[in-house]
């Protein structure tokens, strides 16, 4: 097998890191895997580092038994690679390549004081979960590693780096570290340089320039395989070094690419540990501490609303069921449980019968919580019944996202003319995307291709670098070349079942002192 004529994309998302091997009509024809869990460490949602090293060697080592079985060979090399991971969050690194504080992910709500003083010097609404306001919050904490830092990245960048040997980033992970300017499709010097008059009164001696990844759009080549790299990712020695990499990307830029959502007026909703709206802006939009303002991996400004908690509370509800199950003695199989459980969700009532649920197991920037206390609730007369007792958990899932995309529907007039949705809440063909279709009063379409998610994304940025025509802009490349003849399923729900949505999240809203209490009384 010619594997020059093949890309790869490796994601390290929350919950699983994936590899996805596309042949040149960018079909999937190998994949690898490796199961990993965040851990709240002295109240840092975290990954152990030695982790992440150890999963993306069994998530690759993985892909090759499955190629070998395939095709009856291994890899030496790719056309290209490309790595995309969970955007955000916090890895410092000294000048001898020594990383100085625990990796802190997109979930933690730590940095509350610094995103709102930078939202305010910049008159940019940062989040909490920004590169940016971890940086500044360890400064305003004294933290005594900051000073030392020549390096600072997110898990995408970290192991591009690794792989590579270059300090890059794609444009839509950048844009999830410090505000981009998409006239010029790099950091926006303006807030740089307010930045740096602020750290240097806070005695730091380095420059902003100087310790962030320098910023490439899709399409540019981002570095090459080292000989450290292959012998990092494959201690086999079989991968031999050499091969282009495509600019690291975030999961939310691999999902819009994914789903074929980097037009304007497009926009794709990723569900699954955490969910988040990316929505293509053909506008300047106001600030709104609830959405944020990314980018694509081209560069072109997108309004995300970002839910830290969506299906935890979900998945450890099934555990539960299936617990129960065993103890009758019933052997259960998990996929076919949530199957079941997500098509019994459909037979609920429209505003779920009275029962309440909220899947906050932390913080949520959207309603302003530094953290969060999973809890289900439900009004004496209400219709406690298996079927709504599922739907209010897919509800819950998405009402948060749905207060931020009503920001933008009713402020700021953004026009969508497709929503397409992917990630693990769209597994159980219809449900998912019949709720979401509620909540957004709009059609959502779900690839079949969308299982694949932000690796196959990333897969497809690396196609675009290596076989894209010149001058090919990115989403005529994904038009024409990869979505052309791609089937997708659409569905709109009924205005049923969109009023039963409204009831419920208008129960959700008026009820939220109810998590708020929890959260101040569940120590």
């Amino acid at each position: 097998m010619d594997f020059t004529k093949t890309v790869l994309g490796i994601e390290l998302g929350s919950t699983r890191i994936k590899a996805v091997l596309l042949d040149e009509k960018h079909l999937p024809i190998a994949s690898g895997g490796f199961e990993w869990e965040n851990q709240l460490v002295d109240g840092i949602w975290t990954y152990d580092m030695d982790t992440v090293h150890t999963g993306i060697r069994a998530c690759y080592a993985d892909l090759k038994r499955d190629i070998a079985e395939k095709f009856g060979c291994v890899p030496e090399t790719f056309g290209a690679i490309g790595v995309s991971g969970m955007m955000h969050g916090y890895l410092p690194f000294d000048k001898d390549g020594k990383q100085l504080a625990a990796f802190r992910t997109w979930r933690n709500t730590i940095t509350g004081q610094a995103a709102e003083e930078l939202t305010e010097l910049f008159g940019f609404a940062i989040p909490q979960r920004w590169s940016i306001a971890h940086l500044y919050q360890a400064i305003l904490n004294g933290e005594g590693h900051v000073k030392d830092i020549a390096f600072l990245t997110t898990l995408a960048g970290y192991i591009h780096t690794l792989l590579t040997g270059e300090k890059v980033m794609g444009i839509g992970e950048a844009s999830g570290m410090f505000p981009i300017d998409s006239v010029k499709n790099d950091y926006n010097q303006g807030m740089v340089e307010k930045f740096d008059v602020l750290a240097e009164t806070k005695g730091m001696p380095w420059k902003l320039r100087e310790i962030l990844p320098k910023v490439l759009v899709a399409g540019e080549v981002a570095g090459k395989l080292t000989a450290e790299g292959a012998a990092f990712l494959d201690p086999a020695g079989d991968l031999k070094p050499g091969v282009p990499f495509a600019p690291c990307e975030g999961d939310a830029g691999t999902g819009m690419v994914a789903t074929n959502s980097v037009r304007e007026r497009t926009g794709n909703v990723s569900a699954g540990t955490s969910d988040f709206a990316m929505i293509v802006a053909d506008h300047e939009l106001g600030m709104h501490r609830e959405i944020n303002m990314v980018t694509t991996p081209a560069g072109k400004p997108v309004a995300m609303v970002h839910c830290a908690n969506c299906t935890s509370d979900i998945n450890a509800w099934v555990n539960l069921l299936i617990e129960f199950a065993e103890m009758l003695g019933v052997e259960v199989n998990k996929g076919e449980l949530f199957t079941k459980l997500f098509y019994k969700a459909l037979e609920g009532d429209p505003d779920c019968g009275g029962l309440l649920s909220y899947n906050y197991f932390s913080g949520e920037g959207v309603t302003a919580l530094d953290e969060g206390r999973p809890i289900f609730a439900r009004l004496p007369g209400c219709n406690f019944t298996l079927a709504n007792f599922m739907r209010t958990h897919l509800l819950s899932a998405l009402s948060t996202l749905k207060i931020g995309l009503d920001i933008l529907r009713t402020e700021e007039n953004i026009p969508v003319d497709k929503i397409l949705g992917h990630g693990g809440f769209f597994k159980t063909p219809g449900v998912g995307q019949r709720m979401l279709s509620a909540a957004v009063s709009a059609p959502v379409s779900v690839m079949e291709t969308a299982g694949e998610g932000g690796p196959y994304g990333m897969a497809l940025l690396a196609a675009y670098m290596l076989w894209k025509d010149a001058g090919e802009t990115l989403e005529d490349y994904l038009d024409n070349k990869v979505f052309a003849d791609t089937a997708s399923s659409t569905l709109m729900a009924d205005e049923i079942e969109i009023a039963g949505f409204d009831a419920f999240l208008e129960r959700y809203k008026n009820a939220f002192d109810v998590e708020r209490t929890a959260v101040k009384t569940l120590k």
